[in-house]
Order: structure tokens, then C-alpha cells, then sequence
């Protein structure tokens, strides 16, 4: 059964690294979390899409590997060199959850948008699919948020879907720009009010309400990120959840 609100999980959680090559990879709790979200049976339907990462076939391999060892029912979405289905929207709204990876948030949104694949997200959302995502797939669910689409040096991108109305900051203990440089769009209104995750952390949201954060371990947070009425970045930790295996 779908979802009863659309909701989305916004992270910073990549696969866990089993430690026995590059892609040798477990899918931790937020999977599960997210599949329960949608009220998905035993074995959830679950969407790989990897815009971001140029549909990089190691990943792919990765990916399946890592869930079914979790018992998903997985399905990918590739859209380079052209769609591997032949009905794309058909196809992601028979799912329990979308899955976005990281990488080039700025070429995810204009390869999606080629495809009207913004307005597939968008109806998938909105019919009870569950959408989530690290990074680039955090970020895209947005307004906007820091990327590094440019090159190393953070840059703003300010026109992702937009169907979450925050600023979304991924990484945020992660590499040394990624603080300074929101607080800075912050307090000086590049970006809006937004919601930041440390490596780890998810927040939840339903509807466009941000509900929860949770984490695969201890010790990492979530934020929220304001500006004062003196024009100043104002930073307040949300309580976060451990996710149990």
C-alpha cells in the first residue's frame, strides 16, 4: 500500500562498505525505514535511480547486490544513453520507494527535466511512492542547497524541484566548506530557511512538513538553519533518532 501522506526521506546515508572492495556494499536501516514509510510488505519494491552518477554501471551492480541482501524486490532507472524502460512513469509509480543517488545534482536536474521525469517525481510523490535519496539525492527534493556540480569548490544551486519549500545542506560534517558556506547563503538569502544532515542522518518529511530526523548511528545531528531579523545564519540541532537494524 502506498504511503498515506507524500513523504520523502532527505539523507545523508550512503551504503555501508563491507570492507571487501570498492563496491562491496550493505543497505543499512534507512531502507527499511523508508519501505515501512510506505507501507510496503516483506519484500518492498525499490527504484535505483543514478542520474547523478552518470548511471555508472559499478554502481548499479553495487546497488542490486546490497539490496537483496536486504530483501528488496529492486528495480533500477537509467537514463543514459535512453530509458532501460520502456514506460518510465508506469514504472516508478508501481514502486514502494524511489532511491536517488549522490553525485552531479545540477546534471541530474537537467537530465530529468529533458525527460519530464520532474513532473514523474512529482506525481510518484504525490500518488504515496515514497522518494529518497543521498546528496544529490537529497538535494533535488529542495529548493536548493550547495553543490560541487561545478567543480571542488562549493557552489549554490538554487533551482532543484522545489517540492520541499527549505534549502537542504547534505554533508554537513562531512567536508570543511559545506557549514561556513550555508550559513553564509543563509544570513545572506541566497537560500531560504532549510534543513541540514551530518554523514548518517535522514530527515523525514510528510507533506511538506519536516517530521523527524534519524540516524544510522550515534553521535550526528540535524539542523535547522534560519536567519535572524540582524540578518545572521541561526543554527538549532534537531533531536535524532538511531535507527535499529
Amino acid at each position: 500500500m502506498p504511503a498515506d501522506t507524500p513523504t520523502i526521506v532527505a539523507s545523508s546515508i550512503g551504503f555501508n562498505s563491507l570492507g571487501r572492495g570498492p563496491f562491496d556494499w550493505s543497505a543499512g536501516p534507512i531502507y527499511r525505514y523508508a519501505a515501512d514509510l510506505a507501507g510496503a510488505g516483506e519484500h518492498p519494491r525499490i527504484c535505483y535511480v543514478g542520474t547523478a552518477g552518470g548511471d555508472n554501471p559499478a554502481f548499479l551492480q553495487a546497488v542490486y547486490a546490497a539490496f537483496c541482501g536486504a530483501g528488496f524486490l529492486t528495480s533500477h532507472l537509467s537514463l543514459f544513453t535512453m530509458p532501460n524502460v520502456d514506460d518510465v512513469r508506469g514504472h516508478l509509480l508501481d514502486q514502494d520507494v524511489i532511491w536517488v543517488g549522490g553525485g552531479s545534482t545540477v546534471n541530474l536536474l537537467a537530465v530529468w527535466r529533458a525527460h519530464g521525469l520532474d513532473a514523474i517525481m512529482r506525481e510518484c510523490w504525490e500518488a504515496g511512492v515514497v522518494l529518497g535519496g543521498v546528496s544529490a539525492g537529497s538535494l533535488c527534493w529542495h529548493q536548493g542547497g550547495t553543490t560541487d556540480s561545478f567543480g571542488p569548490e562549493l557552489r549554490p544551486v538554487t533551482n532543484c524541484l522545489g517540492f520541499l519549500p527549505y534549502s537542504n545542506g547534505v554533508h554537513y560534517d562531512g567536508e570543511q566548506q559545506r557549514r561556513p558556506l550555508y550559513h553564509r547563503y543563509v544570513a545572506d538569502g541566497t537560500f531560504g530557511p532549510g534543513y541540514a544532515t551530518d554523514n548518517g542522518v535522514a530527515v523525514i518529511y510528510r507533506g511538506t512538513e519536516m517530521v523527524e530526523a534519524v540516524a544510522e548511528s550515534a553521535g550526528v545531528s540535524a539542523y535547522h538553519l534560519d536567519r535572524s531579523p540582524a540578518g545572521e545564519a541561526v543554527e538549532t540541532p534537531i533531536p535524532t533518532r538511531v535507527l535499529t537494524s
